[in-house]
């Protein structure tokens, strides 16, 4: 049994996907810490650059119900 496991019920012995990459970064804390704020940066960059603009076009969000009068 995970630790924690009997303690929290909605706990099932996963960590998630945060803990997963955290493990895997390479050395210590701070190390670790600065290499999350860059993946963070070069993700919002890549939305904001690439993803968005290519999905603003299929978005309804000019198509408006109302008349003009």
């Amino acid at each position: 049994m995970a630790y924690g496991a009997g303690l929290m019920p909605w706990y099932d012995g996963r960590d998630g996907m945060y803990s997963w990459i955290w493990r895997h970064l390479p050395g210590n804390g701070w190390v670790r810490a600065l290499l999350s704020l860059v993946l963070i940066t070069a993700v919002v960059y890549v939305l904001f650059q690439y993803v968005f603009p290519w999905a603003e076009p299929l978005l309804p969000f000019n198509d408006v119900t109302v008349d003009n009068q």
